[in-house]
C-alpha cells in the first residue's frame, strides 16, 4: 500500500526530503501561493502548526504556481515572504505543478486517494488541502475556501 510518507519531494532550499520523516505524523499538505485571495490562511496554518506540532501533526507547504500565477516568485523570495509576512515555520516546499502531466507524483497520489466535488480529481485552486492520518493514508481533502481553523476537530481526531 502507498502511504504519503512514500514520497520524496524537494524542500526550499533545493534539497530532496523524504516525507517518511513524517513517519507516524498527522500531515496538512497544502498547495500554497504567495498573491492568492486564501493567503490569509497562511495565519491559520502556522495556528495550527503551532497548536499540534508537538502532539505529532505537521503543515506542509507546497508552493504552485499553476492559478492565475499567483506564485510568480523563485523559492528564495516564497521562503522570505513567508518567513517575513507570516513568520511560517512549518516546512516549506519547491514549488510544484498539482495538476496536469508534470504534476508531482504526491499530488497524483493524493487526487487519486480522494478525489473532488463531482468526481473531479483536478486540484481546483491554491489552498486545497489534504489530511493525512498517522498510518500515512488520506483522511480528508479540503476545499481552498474551507478555513484552517476549521479543520481543527479533524486534526484532533487524526491524532487521537
Amino acid at each position: 500500500m502507498t502511504t504519503a510518507y512514500d514520497f520524496t519531494a524537494t524542500d526550499i532550499d533545493g534539497q530532496p526530503r523524504s516525507l517518511d520523516e513524517f513517519r507516524d505524523k498527522a500531515l496538512l499538505i497544502v498547495n500554497v501561493a504567495s498573491k492568492c485571495g486564501f493567503t490569509p490562511q497562511y495565519t491559520g496554518l502556522e495556528k495550527l502548526q503551532r497548536d499540534y506540532g508537538d502532539r505529532g501533526f505537521a503543515v506542509l507547504g507546497f508552493p504552485c504556481d499553476q492559478f492565475g500565477h499567483q506564485e510568480p516568485g523563485d523559492e528564495s523570495e516564497i521562503k522570505n515572504f513567508c518567513s517575513l509576512t507570516y513568520d511560517v515555520t512549518f516546512p516549506m516546499f519547491a514549488k510544484v505543478d498539482v495538476n496536469g502531466d508534470a504534476a508531482h507524483p504526491l499530488w497524483k497520489w493524493l487526487k487519486d486517494e480522494k478525489g473532488g466535488i463531482l468526481g473531479i480529481d483536478a486540484i481546483k485552486w491554491n489552498f486545497t488541502k489534504f489530511l493525512i492520518a498517522r498510518d500515512g493514508t488520506v483522511r480528508k481533502r479540503y476545499a481552498p475556501t474551507d478555513k484552517p481553523e476549521s479543520i481543527a476537530k479533524d486534526i484532533e481526531a487524526a491524532l487521537a
